[in-house]
């Protein structure tokens, strides 16, 4: 009797497993079904708009970042910073347009500013997408045609790339088939009535807008002789740091002060004193030698400026030493009273009534228990803030960063976004004026603000 309990229980199991298995057959099918329905539809988004593992959602206001190819921050932070001026990259626009309308001109003569101009349009979209990556490889590669060999792998100096970009757009440019300009012709037969003020070299509109010369003159103390101005091109203003008094906090001003601050030069032969035959015991000297002062100025002013701070130092050992104390800096900087006037320019040239507004404009950058408020409405050489460079580290290593402008709305009505991003290669976020001016600086990147009624230098 038990065994015939056992055989209809085993009965009952292959029912309950015959059954099972129809079921499952079934379901199967309707997967199988389901199956084919959603590979169809995938099939039909790749068709559209590709594999969903590339599609890449819009981020607005942000900007790609740069791959880093091994050690190249300094190349990353700087790109990042020359991306937030408008104009350079308006200049490049230009630059590579007439190089495009001369077939005699190699690819290679225009692989520079080419592979820049391409990389500084990327860099600056308004609305990118959310995991861009750009190599900048291709600018080492042009870089190493104008005999630049930069290594990837060592630490290098954002400055000295800087300078390196801007001569060998320089020297592209002295490349370039030379058309007369009218201002040139005209600048040769002012020359032949009148000697000029400074040599004028041809060509002279073209060059980028870092381009701006400093002027420097010496005077005897004793006659008050000036001698003539002589005019110096500069790419960017290297500002030595002053030393810090009270625990005070060194300011932008005061490197610029420091800079520009007169410098006495003593044993130097005066024209006019010797001239004047001066008698030394009874006898006239061949020549006299003064004391002279030498004061120089900003003679031409760039539309974009560069301020390198220095941050090299030396200790008693003479081991080199980075300073790492803040040197505060401002949204706006204006530069009315560092520029070279000539004689025949009247430096306290009243401004027309209803040209523009007053503008008083606060300076976030100082310490707010100062609440120091500048007026800005009469300065006719403002700069605006538009990129920030930061390293991170001291002279034997370290990490370059970027503070910039988000690129502007293309329809907006200035050239320049409130928002700010903190750039660090690949990495990008959103940042804050404040927190731009509150990092340690080492390169400073200003354009310059025109406004209505107001002189626009040349």
């Amino acid at each position: 009797m038990p065994w015939c309990k056992q055989g209809a229980t085993d009965k009952l199991v292959r029912e309950f497993l015959r059954t099972g298995t129809a079921a499952r057959s079934k379901m199967m099918k309707n997967w199988g079904v389901i199956g084919g329905i959603a590979a169809a539809m995938a099939a039909g988004v790749y068709v559209l708009w590709g594999p969903i593992s590339d599609r890449k959602k819009k981020r607005k206001g942000m900007v790609p970042g740069l791959l880093n190819l091994g050690n190249t921050c300094f190349m990353n932070s700087l790109l990042q910073g020359l991306a937030a001026c408008p104009s350079f990259i308006r200049w490049l626009e230009d630059f590579t347009s007439e190089s495009s309308v001369h077939p005699e001109r190699t690819e290679r003569e225009t692989h520079l500013s080419s592979s820049l101009m391409q990389l500084l349009k990327a860099l600056s979209n308004h609305d990118p997408r959310e995991d861009d990556v750009l190599d900048a490889g291709g600018l080492l590669e042009a870089l190493r045609l104008y005999r630049w060999h930069i290594s990837s792998f060592e630490e290098q100096d954002a400055h000295e790339l800087f300078h390196v970009l801007t001569s060998s757009l320089e020297e592209e440019r002295e490349h370039q088939p030379r058309v007369a300009h009218l201002f040139d012709i005209t600048q040769k037969i002012v020359c032949k009535l009148k000697s000029p003020l400074h040599p004028i070299p041809s060509l002279w509109r073209t060059r980028h807008p870092f381009h701006g010369r400093l002027t420097s003159y010496m005077a005897c103390k004793r006659c008050e002789r000036q001698n003539p101005v002589h005019y110096d091109s500069f790419d960017s203003l290297s500002l030595p740091i002053p030393s810090v008094q009270w625990s005070r906090p060194v300011t932008l001003d005061q490197c610029l002060q420091h800079f520009i601050s007169s410098e006495t030069i003593k044993e130097v032969e005066c024209e006019n004193c010797t001239e004047a035959g001066e008698l030394v015991n009874g006898e006239v000297l061949e020549s006299q030698r003064t004391t002279f002062v030498k004061q120089l100025k900003l003679g031409k002013l760039p539309q974009c400026l560069c301020i390198h701070l220095q941050r090299l130092t030396w200790s008693k050992e003479g081991t080199p030493i980075k300073r790492q104390e803040h040197v505060q800096f401002t949204e706006y900087l204006s530069l009315d009273r560092y520029k070279h006037y000539s004689e025949h320019c009247n430096n306290n040239k009243p401004l027309s009534n209803g040209s523009f507004p007053s503008i008083f404009l606060h300076s976030p950058g100082l310490s707010s228990q100062l609440n120091l408020t500048y007026d800005y409405s009469s300065s006719e050489y403002l700069f605006r803030l538009t990129a920030v460079l930061v390293h991170h580290g001291d002279m034997h290593s370290g990490h370059f960063v970027t503070y910039r402008r988000s690129p502007a709305a293309p329809c907006g009505a200035s050239p320049f976004s409130s928002q700010w991003l903190w750039v660090s290669d690949d990495s990008v976020r959103k940042a804050s004026l404040q927190e731009a001016l509150s990092s340690s600086a080492y390169l400073l990147f200003y354009e310059r603000v025109q406004r209505p009624g107001l002189r626009v230098e040349e």
